[in-house]
């Protein structure tokens, strides 16, 4: 126990101020930042990459190699702005593998919120142009407000996007380079050799020469990096606790469920397959298994795996917030804690509405029923995962919804709200992703007939990321804490801001 709230006490220890601003400003934050690569710091992993000079090579803070000299480095927020430079990438710490911002830092801007959606999109082959439609701003002004933050436009930030997957992609499998560059957003082979070439100064075919491969019949292996400690196994409870009958499959140690993506860009409409997900702790990192199927929407399956699994938490600045929860249930605050996302954002929410007033269980059998009953069936090829969870679309057909689903032992209040769920999805209103406007996004919620803070609040911490979630009337945290009220625990909850959703896992796991 000694060990446990030392290693704890370590991890909120270095001040998240360190990686504010320009990291070359003056003598004493470079060395700073430098002492962090000096000790290969994993919980500062994606948050600053080295530059070094006498190697022309960036590097993340877990890299191995010999330690450069402080006067060749130089320190950079973003992999993106190191190749700006002039550095081309590790190939030993490999900086395609590095966690993301925490969400709390994705939503500070716009920019950072173009970053996410860059990152996530980059295999889809679409343009800066649509991707800033999808936020709702010109590419003008998004090139703007992106070179003002991150140091870079947002081209150069997308292109880097797709060099780092496509290199991950010749580092870990055989897919043949034609279709690494495809899988990667490029539309041209030529173009992507050129470019290849360019920043990193070999060829695709040279990369890969005498690499060893994580690949077998039985899909493509990613690698998604974290920073520790990393609460798996909390995770796979959760996610256990909840699982999908024929949807999904959780073991003692993976996470694997069916998916369909709609509309992936390079594949000319919809995708479907199958994902499974283990931890590496030793690496600091998740194995993600992908089937063949969804390469050409590589990128948003990796971005999806990164919010269900929380993998770009920053447990050091979660642990500061939060750490007086022990001051109300002894223990309760661990370092490491992470925050259950959503893979399928719709189907998190079609569940958070059917298991209203009900236990977890009867929630489970019901989202069983539907999937079983309305669900598409697939031939997965791996044991428990035969059925694709129904689409918004696939609801909205039910005509009359309330008889189909009650059926099925929904009640008519819950089928109507799954009906306005869904119907708001498909025409826009409700967008259900990291990185929408919250507030926009709970306020449509809470317009919903059937759908009050609870609700609202857990879905909006499950899909949207919403990190200062906070729910005082949950069952759970009322046995958390049995002596306050909801308006005390509210207010109590106050000191937690803006981590009040890792608080609330916090409670949850102190009950056992």
């Amino acid at each position: 126990m000694r060990a446990m709230l030392a290693a704890e006490r370590s991890c909120a220890a270095a001040s998240t101020s360190m990686f504010e601003g320009d990291f070359n400003d003056t003598e004493a934050h470079r060395r700073a930042v430098y002492a962090l690569f000096k000790a290969n710091d994993a919980r500062c992993d994606g948050r600053v990459f080295v530059g070094v000079s006498s190697t022309g090579v960036y590097c993340r803070p877990v890299c191995r190699v010999r330690m450069p000299k402080f006067e060749n480095c130089s320190f950079f927020h973003s992999a993106a702005e190191a190749e700006a430079a002039g550095f081309r990438p590790c190939m030993l710490c490999r900086p395609e593998l590095a966690p993301g911002a925490s969400n709390a830092d994705a939503r500070a801007s716009l920019a950072r919120r173009a970053a996410a959606l860059l990152r996530e999109r980059c295999s889809s082959g679409e343009g800066v142009e649509q991707l800033a439609a999808k936020l709702g701003y010109t590419d003008r002004h998004l090139r703007r407000v992106f070179e003002d933050e991150l140091g870079v436009t947002p081209v150069q930030y997308l292109q880097t996007c797709r060099l780092l997957l496509a290199k991950s992609l010749l580092t870990d499998t055989r897919i043949p380079v034609a279709q690494v560059a495809s899988a990667a957003g490029f539309g041209s082979v030529r173009r992507f050799n050129h470019l290849f070439k360019e920043r990193y100064r070999l060829t695709p075919t040279q990369l890969r020469r005498n690499k060893s491969h994580a690949f077998d019949a039985d899909g493509i292996v990613v690698h998604l990096a974290y920073r520790p400690p990393y609460g798996f196994a909390r995770l796979l409870d959760f996610f256990r606790a909840r699982q999908l009958e024929g949807v999904e499959a959780v073991d003692d140690s993976s996470y694997a469920r069916t998916v369909r993506l709609e509309g992936a860009a390079e594949a000319g409409g919809d995708v479907v397959g199958w994902v499974r997900v283990e931890n590496e702790p030793e690496k600091s990192r998740l194995s993600v298994r992908i089937s063949e199927s969804l390469l050409p929407a590589v990128s948003q399956v990796a971005a999806y795996v990164r919010r269900q699994f929380d993998t770009d938490c920053d447990p050091m600045a979660v642990y500061e917030g939060i750490r007086t929860v022990d001051e109300l249930v002894p223990g309760a605050a661990v370092c490491g804690t992470r925050v259950p996302g959503a893979f399928d954002s719709f189907e998190t929410a079609v569940r958070a509405v059917l298991g209203q007033q009900i236990s977890v269980q009867a929630a489970n059998k019901l989202a069983a029923r539907i999937a079983e009953t309305y669900g598409t069936p697939v031939d997965s090829g791996v044991e428990g995962l035969r059925r694709l969870f129904p689409t918004p679309r696939d609801f909205l057909a039910l005509d009359p919804i309330e008889d189909a689903l009650g059926e099925l032992g929904v009640i008519k209040t819950r089928s109507r709200v799954i009906r306005e769920l869904a119907r708001l999805v498909v025409e826009g209103t409700l967008d259900l992703v990291p990185g929408a406007d919250i507030e926009r996004q709970m306020e449509t919620l809470l317009s919903i007939k059937g759908i009050g803070p609870w609700s609202a609040n857990y879905i909006a911490m499950r899909t949207l990321g919403y990190t200062d979630a906070f729910l005082e009337t949950d069952a759970g945290v009322k046995h958390a804490l049995p002596d306050l009220t909801p308006e005390q625990r509210l207010a109590a909850a106050e000191r937690w801001r803006p981590w009040r959703a890792y608080a609330n896992l916090c409670l949850w796991n102190s009950l056992g």
